[in-house]
């Protein structure tokens, strides 16, 4: 799985949408979750749809759209609308953190917290997480502390970050970090304590 972090956009839509197609066309993410508690996204992924289908990017306006098509396209219009029709369902792997500002994801073997600020974990996220993924930073963050791994992409537009992918890669999970036009900035794989097997031999 190819996990996509957004950080927050402190107001800058139009980049978080670049943001955001970088992470759904180029590195080609399973999702992606914004790490900000703002209507940025949601913003930025109407835009998009506005973008490719006009000015109702509903899906009861799609099914209209699909009557119309089946009515009187060609097969080339046919073609071209089922292109744009994936592409705007595609845009539903962009996801807002819930309700409450946390989720919980695995990623591979791993739990991640995901939370916008990180103030706000309490002892038991601490506890039960072997990842921590927070937006709320100055600066992106890859840091190992004891057992746990502390990430962030930092806000949108920072030096070197912005923009962080967590993936699935064999045994281990990597962070990789990029700025907000898609460079890459930094790369960690993020190790984790494997328990030792002892085995026990007794005696007549």
């Amino acid at each position: 799985m190819r996990l996509g972090l957004l950080g927050p956009a402190e107001g800058d839509v139009q980049g978080l949408g670049r943001a955001a197609e970088f992470l759904l066309t180029t590195a080609k993410v399973s999702r992606a979750v914004y790490l900000g508690v703002d209507p940025s996204l949601d913003k930025a992924v109407a835009a998009w749809a506005r973008r490719l289908v006009g000015d109702d990017p509903s899906d009861d306006a799609a099914w209209k759209r699909a009557a119309d098509m089946a009515c009187s396209g060609t097969a080339g219009e046919i073609d071209h609308f089922v292109a744009v029709e994936r592409a705007r369902m595609r845009l539903k792997a962009l996801e807002t953190l819930p309700h409450g500002g946390r989720t919980i994801e695995m990623v591979g073997d791993r739990v991640a917290i995901l939370i916008h600020d990180k103030a706000q974990l309490d002892e038991e996220d601490i506890l039960a997480a072997n990842l921590l993924v927070f937006g709320r930073s100055a600066e992106p963050l890859v840091k190992k502390i004891g057992t746990r791994w502390f990430l962030s992409p930092g806000h949108l537009g920072t030096k070197g970050g912005g923009i962080a992918i967590l993936d699935d890669e064999d045994a281990e999970v990597v962070c990789t970090v990029f700025d907000a036009h898609g460079k890459q900035s930094a790369r960690e794989t993020l190790t984790a304590a494997r328990a030792t097997k002892i085995r026990v031999q007794g005696g007549s």
